[in-house]
C-alpha cells in the first residue's frame, strides 16, 4: 500500500507531529479529502434540506443518494438501505425500539458477551419494556474467541433477533458472523451485526454475510463524527417506526428522527472513497504487518498480558494488555508522555471485561497512518516502565 501518512493533517502536522496515535478503535484522523469534502459542503451555499423544488434542496437529496451509494459499493449492499444518524448507539437505540414493538413476553433475543454495549444495552431495554428474555452468548476467555456454537447453542423457536460484533472493539476477535447468520435464520432469527469495529479493517460483503442489520461509524475509518446503519430494504419498510407524523412513510428517513447532518454525509462519502480507492486489502496487508510487530514485541515482554487471541488469524488489529505492577491509567499516562495515545478502561466492552475477569485495561490499536516505527516507539515506552 502507498504510504498515506501524509493524507493526514492530525497527525502530518501540527502539534501532534510525533506522537504514534495508537487511540483510533475510538476514533481515527480524518483523511484530507474527507475534511476537504466538509468545508467544501459547507462553503458551497448547498445547506437547505431534503425534498425542495429548488437547487439546493436538490443537492442534498443528490448527496444523500450519492453516500448512499458510495456506501453501498464499499459494503457490497442495496443502497436503499442506509441510514444515518449521530452515531452507532443511536441508530441501534432507534432500530431496536422499533423492534420491539413486535415483541411478546418470552421471545429471545440473543447477545453476547464479545460485544460493545451499544449493541447489549438497547437489547436490554427492549426485553425489559416488553417482556422478552435476553441470553448472552460466552466467549472463551483464554483464547478470546466466539466459538460459533456458543450464539447457535442458544437458538430456539422464540428467538426473534440475534445481535454479534463483526470484530470486538475490545480485544480484536472476528467472529464468524456468516455462519451465526445462517444458523439464526435457520430458526426464523434476523440478526444485527455490529460492524463499526470490522469495517475498517477487513473487506465487507453484507450480501455474503446475509444480516439483516449492520451498523458502522465513519469516524472508525477516516471521516467524521456520524453512524451509519444498513437495514435490509423490506424490513426497514416493515419495522415500526417512531416518528413525527410528516417524516417519509418508507426508506430510511422513517428511522433517522430528523434532518441528516449533510455536511457529515459529504465526509462519510469521500471516506467511504479512501477505502475503496485505497483498497481494503491493501490496507489489510499492511495493517497486519504493523500489528505483527505490535504483538509479537508485547507477547516478547514477560512483564505484559495480552488478552484475547496471540496470533493475527480472525482479528482485527487491535489488542489488550496490562502491565504487572502498573494499572491500565498510570500505563496510559506514562505512554502519553512519551507521545503514545493509548486508551485505557472497558471501552463499553463491559461484558468482555467481566468475562476476562478484569476491570480495564490498556488498548493499542492499529490504522493505516501508522507504521512500524510507530510500533517501536510504543514498546520502547512499555519497556521503560519501572
Amino acid at each position: 500500500m502507498v504510504d498515506v501518512r501524509a493524507r493526514f493533517p492530525g497527525i502530518a502536522e501540527g502539534e501532534y507531529q510525533g506522537w504514534a496515535r495508537f487511540d483510533g478503535p475510538a476514533g481515527t484522523q480524518v483523511v484530507d479529502t474527507a475534511i476537504e469534502a466538509t468545508a467544501a459542503w459547507q462553503r458551497s451555499g448547498h445547506n437547505a434540506n431534503s425534498h425542495g423544488n429548488f437547487a439546493a434542496a436538490e443537492a442534498c437529496d443528490a448527496l444523500f443518494a450519492r453516500t448512499q451509494a458510495t456506501m453501498g459499493e464499499l459494503l457490497h449492499a442495496d443502497p436503499n438501505g442506509f441510514m444515518f444518524g449521530p452515531s452507532t448507539t443511536a441508530n441501534v437505540f432507534s432500530i431496536t425500539r422499533a423492534i420491539g414493538h413486535d415483541l411478546q413476553p418470552g421471545d429471545e433475543i440473543v447477545c453476547t458477551a464479545l460485544d460493545h454495549d451499544s449493541n447489549i444495552s438497547p437489547w436490554l431495554h427492549v426485553a425489559a419494556d416488553t417482556g422478552a428474555v435476553v441470553r448472552m452468548a460466552p466467549f472463551d476467555p483464554a483464547t478470546g474467541r466466539l466459538a460459533v456454537d456458543a450464539v447457535a447453542s442458544l437458538l430456539t423457536d422464540r428467538t426473534r433477533w440475534v445481535a454479534v460484533t463483526g470484530a470486538s472493539n475490545a480485544i480484536g476477535t472476528m467472529p464468524d458472523v456468516t455462519t451465526i447468520t445462517a444458523a439464526a435464520h435457520d430458526t426464523g432469527a434476523r440478526v444485527v451485526v455490529d460492524g463499526v469495529h470490522l469495517t475498517p479493517h477487513a473487506p465487507v460483503d453484507l450480501a455474503a454475510i446475509g444480516c439483516d442489520v449492520y451498523s458502522t461509524s465513519s469516524y472508525k475509518w477516516y471521516g467524521p463524527h456520524a453512524g451509519v446503519t444498513w437495514i435490509e430494504p423490506g424490513l426497514l419498510d416493515r419495522l415500526h417506526a417512531y416518528k413525527v407524523r410528516p417524516a417519509d412513510d418508507h426508506g430510511p428517513g422513517r428511522l433517522m428522527l430528523g434532518t441528516a447532518s449533510y455536511e457529515a454525509l459529504a465526509g462519510i462519502d469521500a471516506a467511504a472513497r479512501f477505502l475503496l480507492d485505497t483498497g481494503m486489502d491493501a490496507v489489510v496487508e499492511h495493517e497486519r504487518g504493523v500489528f505483527a510487530r505490535l504483538l509479537d514485541g508485547l507477547l516478547a515482554d514477560d512483564r505484559v498480558t495480552v488478552y484475547g487471541p496471540h496470533d493475527l488469524d480472525h482479528r482485527a488489529p487491535t489488542l489488550a494488555f496490562n502491565v504487572a505492577g502498573h494499572s491500565p491509567a498510570d500505563v496510559a499516562r506514562a505512554l502519553a508522555a512519551q507521545r503514545v495515545a493509548v486508551w485505557d478502561g472497558h471501552y463499553y466492552a463491559v461484558e468482555c471485561m467481566a468475562t476476562l475477569g478484569i476491570e480495564g485495561a490498556v488498548r493499542a490499536g492499529i490504522a493505516a497512518y501508522l507504521t512500524t516505527d510507530d510500533v517501536d516507539q510504543l514498546l520502547a515506552a512499555v519497556h521503560e516502565l519501572a
